[in-house]
């Protein structure tokens, strides 16, 4: 197994996990300021001041709270949401290359200072896998770069899975999957010289 990050300056988010039978793409739900300081912005948060004002914030409610059942069933009912909200956060997201038998793409949703809790995987075999595109769409104001496995599905209709769907990295991080995609499932050599954006 060998662990590098293609875009180390621009885009540490990316790694690239090389296995024997296999390459994993992974982006991490964080990402560097586009300022140039190099400051870290989290997508996916551990502790901040409302977390730890929340138990104080309980305690003094609860005694007045206890009496009444609708009040009781209330706040259990929000902590139980803001416990929810949390463990339920994207770590990260994968698209995992199997050369002989498809791509697989992951989604790894958790509180970020323990293992992930919940994984959600979606396989396209290589037969019914038709390509793999980078494809561009409107969200809000700004024009936003995917990647989708375009594959037929068992009903023989064309199907469209979107990679990264919730944390929707930059174009250079989906270039650098794309070609390596491009590269390992249909054969075609990608050069490196592409411009940087």
């Amino acid at each position: 197994m060998q662990r590098t990050r293609p875009l180390p300056d621009v885009h540490p988010e990316l790694s690239v996990t090389e296995w024997p039978s296999f390459r994993e793409y992974r982006v991490e739900n964080w990402r560097l300021a586009r300022d140039g300081s190099g400051d870290i912005v989290p997508g996916a948060t551990s502790w901040e001041w409302i977390d730890l004002c929340l138990p104080v914030v309980f305690s003094f409610i609860w005694p007045r709270v206890r009496g009444s059942t609708i009040l009781c069933a209330f706040a259990i009912l929000a902590v139980a949401f803001i416990t929810y909200c949390r463990c339920t956060q994207v770590l990260h997201e994968s698209v995992l290359v199997f050369p002989t038998h498809g791509i697989q793409l992951e989604t790894h949703r958790g509180y970020p200072l323990l293992k992930p809790l919940f994984v959600s995987r979606r396989f396209i075999h290589v037969s019914f896998l038709e390509d793999f595109i980078i494809n561009e769409g409107l969200r809000r104001w700004n024009v936003r770069y995917y990647l989708a496995a375009v594959h037929r599905s068992s009903t023989d209709t064309i199907a469209v899975d979107v990679a990264f769907e919730n944390i929707l990295p930059y174009f250079p991080v989906l270039l650098e999957v794309y070609q390596g995609v491009q590269e390992l499932m249909f054969h075609r050599p990608t050069n490196n010289t592409h411009t940087h954006i």
